[in-house]
């Protein structure tokens, strides 16, 4: 698994109707996008480390829609 910084994860439940999470990466900490990633989680806004399992999909955000990270206006 590779992300980048804005690309959304989106954890499911490993239960049947379980919740469904997601989260921003906001960092990234190997130059070539594999785990560990520093993730906001849109349910709460806590921010955490994450090393992703196997009920992790990454959503890639287009290049050039990330944020930009010496953007102070978000």
């Amino acid at each position: 698994m590779y992300a980048s910084v804005g690309d959304r994860l989106i954890v499911r439940s490993n239960r049947v109707g379980g919740p469904v999470r997601d989260g921003e990466v906001l960092q990234v900490r190997h130059s070539d996008g594999s785990p560990p990633y520093v993730v906001r989680w849109s349910d709460n806004g806590h921010e955490s480390v994450f090393f992703p399992g196997p009920d992790t999909e990454v959503h890639h955000v287009a290049p050039g829609l990330a944020p930009d990270p010496g953007d102070d206006a978000g």
